[in-house]
């Protein structure tokens, strides 16, 4: 990458998926963006992690006082025209303000209170929106580690760019890091409304979950217009 514009970790993610019919969620993507689908499924990701360390390119990670917050996401798996893959986030949740300036390109980032707590072999999660009523609880139990992912569990969780939208134009903006180490994941207790706020169905079925302790060196560069949309 050759603009990075941000540096950070993101850890003790877990990846909460569900599959969709595919019209539920092509209506909530804008075009030109086409929804990939998986096994005949879209899918839908609730994605909560801690944000570490976060810095301008050049500043060291052990730098002390960087900043380290909570964020979640939702989101759903895209390919633009052009036949690169990515990210569409339907909602961010983050507890850092400062986030919240990516909103110029069209990022749905929305201010909450976020807390990520691990103990006793498991990882809590919640958040509430502010303001608003969207909230999240979700409780897993991190389990064995995947020698070789491969097949679902890479296509759920490796994506390199995300896409917004903003004044007519398609935005994206490339992500670099380490490739996850994952493990399955059990999840103990999950109640959501960022589903609903999104305007998405309710999610049906058992969901396809990973954990991950995370990558420590994340690096987000320029965000670039890559085609108009409607």
């Amino acid at each position: 990458m050759r603009l990075p514009v941000l540096c950070a970790g993101w850890r003790t993610q877990t990846f909460v998926n569900w599959a969709y019919p595919v019209q539920a969620v092509r209506a909530l993507v804008p075009e030109p963006l086409v929804v990939e689908e998986y096994e005949g499924s879209a899918w839908v990701g609730f994605t909560p992690f801690l944000m570490t360390d976060v810095r301008p390119p050049g500043v060291p990670s052990a730098l002390p006082g960087l900043p380290t917050f909570a964020e979640t996401n939702l989101r759903t798996y895209v390919r633009h025209p052009g036949g690169r893959d990515g990210l569409w986030f339907f909602s961010l949740e983050v507890a850092c303000p400062v986030m919240l300036g990516a909103r110029a390109i069209g990022a749905p980032y929305h201010p909450g209170v976020l807390e990520v707590v691990r103990s006793g072999g498991t990882v809590r999660y919640s958040g509430r929106r502010r303001p608003g009523r969207a909230s999240y609880r979700l409780v897993v139990r991190p389990g064995a580690p995947l020698e070789r992912p491969a097949g679902r569990d890479v296509w759920l969780t490796s994506r390199w760019r995300a896409y917004t939208r903003r004044l007519g134009l398609l935005w994206e903006t490339p992500v670099e890091h380490e490739p996850w180490p994952l493990a399955g994941a059990t999840v103990e207790g999950l109640e959501e409304t960022l589903t609903a706020a999104a305007g998405l169905p309710a999610p049906a079925g058992e969901p396809v979950v990973h954990f991950s302790d995370g990558v420590g060196h994340v690096r987000m560069g320029v965000s670039v217009p890559c085609s108009r949309t409607p």
